[in-house]
């Protein structure tokens, strides 16, 4: 991984869209911060397409589809996108009836693991079960892995973020769902979208767009997840999370307005 401020001028201004991870790249501990926002806003405001690629359920995709300056999310690890639509919110799901398949799958891990509780926006979900490993209470790395095996052995996927461990029997991941946002309503092939965005993350489950697009970037905390990614992040920001995210829109602004510098990065 290279320092973001050395993310050539000429790659910063081909980008025309960002794709952004939730949880540990523009939240913070769970919270959004003025910075980060505001670097969205700013980002929107300079023209450029932005999408929430994250693993929170469509219920917070909807919310989000609506309020926030996005072009639209893609929620459930890829499998439910959402996107404004005539005063509304359009959802296109894969599979509506995923999650009633999964019930049996959440009583034998709740059965087989006590110490382990279902994440509490659960409720929201469409297509996936998330397992708490990390936000109301720390899983040991151990009971993961383990938690981890019994999900797959159960015939399911399993896909871990920095807070939640999913279980689903979707074959989507993050990268397809960005690209089929991105054929759906901007009309780019794989290869003219793999070119244009940016996907920005910092975890295990942004592994399959860190591998797809040409420019990615981790935030800081990525670090310790880089050892189980495929392919790492190309450059990564000197502050983490919501500051990290935020170093990114500078950059990319900075660029698009001929002022693209190191210094740009860091104020």
């Amino acid at each position: 991984m290279r320092p973001l401020a050395e993310l050539p001028d000429e790659e910063a201004r081909a980008i025309g869209i960002v794709l952004f991870d939730l949880d540990d790249t523009v939240l913070t501990h769970g919270r959004l911060t003025r910075e980060a926002y505001g670097a969205i806003c700013d980002l929107a405001d300079a023209g450029l397409d932005l999408v929430a690629v994250t693993g929170r359920p469509a219920g917070w995709g909807e919310i989000i589809a609506r309020q926030w300056p996005v072009l639209a999310v893609v929620a459930e690890n890829g499998a439910a996108i959402l996107r404004r639509e005539h005063g509304g919110v359009a959802r296109l799901v894969q599979d509506p009836t995923a999650k009633v398949r999964l019930a049996p799958l959440v009583s034998a891990v709740l059965g087989a693991f006590p110490d382990v509780e279902l994440a509490d926006d659960n409720a929201a979900r469409l297509t996936d079960v998330a397992f708490d490993i990390g936000e109301r209470r720390k899983l040991p790395r151990e009971r993961v892995e383990a938690l981890r095996a019994f999900v797959l052995g159960q015939g399911a996927r399993a896909t871990m973020s920095s807070v939640h461990l999913h279980a689903s029997f979707e074959g989507d991941d993050k990268a397809s769902g960005a690209l089929r946002v991105l054929l759906l309503l901007r009309r780019l092939d794989a290869g003219a979208a793999r070119a244009r965005a940016v996907f920005v993350g910092d975890s295990e489950n942004d592994a399959a767009c860190f591998a797809c697009f040409r420019t990615t970037v981790g935030v800081a905390n990525v670090a310790p997840w880089v050892g189980r990614l495929t392919v790492p992040p190309r450059y990564v920001t000197e502050a983490p999370m919501g500051a990290g995210f935020a170093q990114l829109a500078r950059r990319l602004l900075s660029a698009r307005s001929g002022a693209g510098t190191a210094e740009a990065v860091r104020t």
